[in-house]
């Protein structure tokens, strides 16, 4: 059954719009070209989006003709504001933009252990409202949200998780309240995931694994293109894989003795510290376990000054170890998936680089018969953010440019 005069209008405009967020200020003629469509159509539908106020001419083609230069049609970019979220355990980061993407504001705040809840979640709404207030935005449109721990797949809502602070649950809540926005929420290495595919090491695979490798470990798995997240939620809680190495098994409750043992924050400095590798210099809000594994592979540069053969020798001892443990983790994913790319992301993931991913990919190349690349992370910890801004992008556009009879 062919679509209704409103309904082909409302698609027609859609598309358009799909197009200028993807190539970025084009002409009706370009227009035309791209969409496959009729200039009187295109004209049309130009005027219409341009009275909606959702497109505005933002210069000329700058082509060299007769008459004229034709006009060039961008996205109003501030026709509304967004706002991503990384919550982790020790803090909250924030990024505002425009629909386009553009940042416009960035902030971060730490929160002690000892923070009451109520404080603790007071301080993130008024991180968020400050820095929407620095980027000139009257109110969010949609506001990502990055946190640790289960999304229930049906709700939507953060799950209770042992181990973590009651003020993420009721963040989700207090900005729901406090902001006249959609708030969404998702998993911490779900939203790293999508960032690495979209901007980062897997930008030309719609199948793959990303193992984050931060304060903590966690895996997100990307197949045929779609995010997978299981019955409940918990695909990729790859902290509680029983792994050999480790001095007991994991519970429903607590992960000690499953892979978060051998490959977490704490594990790693623990590993460094007995091949004798010390972190000279953390950056603010990095983890421990990355500052060690960048110096290590500094270490081992060559353009690195000449370290002594004693601190050389540790720094190799100490990523080959590392090495053995992140494969024995990645190995288990390989063999039931069979994703064709791991992607060691997190802080770590990127702080070890191909140094480290080569190692781990020589490791998995002896463990398993299946053919698996293995990458360093582009983005590392801020993949996060962007997943999130990505995310909060995606649902703001899906409102603004849905198809709507006229």
């Amino acid at each position: 059954m062919p679509a209704s005069p409103s309904t082909a209008r409302a698609i027609n405009d859609r598309v358009a719009l799909r197009l200028l967020q993807q190539e970025g200020p084009l002409t009706a003629g370009q227009l035309k070209q791209l969409t496959g469509l009729s200039r009187p159509t295109v004209a049309d539908l130009v005027e219409r989006l341009t009275a909606a106020g959702l497109i505005e001419v933002v210069g000329e083609s700058g082509e060299q003709r007769r008459g004229p230069n034709a006009r060039l049609y961008g996205i109003v970019a501030d026709r509304a504001h967004l706002a991503a979220l990384d919550v982790r355990t020790e803090g909250v980061s924030v990024v505002v933009s425009d629909l386009l993407g553009r940042e416009l504001a960035r902030a971060s705040v730490p929160i002690a252990d000892d923070t009451g809840t109520g404080p603790a979640v007071e301080q993130a709404v008024t991180l968020v409202e400050r820095a929407a207030k620095e980027a000139g935005a009257e109110r969010l449109h949609t506001v990502g949200v990055g946190a640790p721990g289960l999304i229930d797949p049906v709700t939507g809502e953060l799950r209770d998780s042992s181990g973590l602070p009651e003020w993420h649950r009721r963040l989700v809540a207090a900005l729901q309240e406090r902001l006249p926005a959609r708030v969404i929420v998702e998993n911490e290495t779900n939203l790293a995931a999508l960032a690495e595919q979209r901007d980062g090491a897997a930008r030309d695979r719609d199948t793959f694994v990303l193992l984050w490798l931060g304060h903590g470990t966690g895996a997100a798995v990307v197949l045929d293109g779609r995010l997978r997240r299981g019955a409940s939620g918990g695909t990729g809680e790859i902290g509680f894989l029983p792994v050999p190495g480790t001095s007991t098994l994991p519970s429903a409750t607590d992960c000690e003795g499953g892979f978060h043992s051998l490959a977490g924050s704490a594990a790693i400095v623990e590993l460094a510290a007995g091949h004798g590798t010390v972190a000279t210099a953390v950056s603010p809000g990095e983890p421990e376990a990355a500052a060690l594994v960048r110096q290590a592979v500094a270490t081992l540069s060559s353009s690195s000054p000449s370290p002594s053969p004693s601190a050389s020798s540790g720094a190799d001892r100490f990523l080959s170890a590392l090495a053995d443990r992140l494969a024995i983790g990645a190995a288990s994913v390989v063999a039931v998936l069979d994703p064709g790319c791991v992607v060691l992301g997190g802080e770590v993931g990127q702080a070890g680089g191909e140094v480290l991913a080569t190692r781990v990919g020589e490791r998995l190349a002896r463990m398993s018969p299946l053919p698996v690349e293995v990458r360093a992370s582009a983005l590392g910890g801020g993949a996060v953010l962007r997943g999130a801004l990505l995310t909060a992008r995606e649902s703001a556009q899906d409102d603004l440019f849905a198809p709507r009879s006229r």
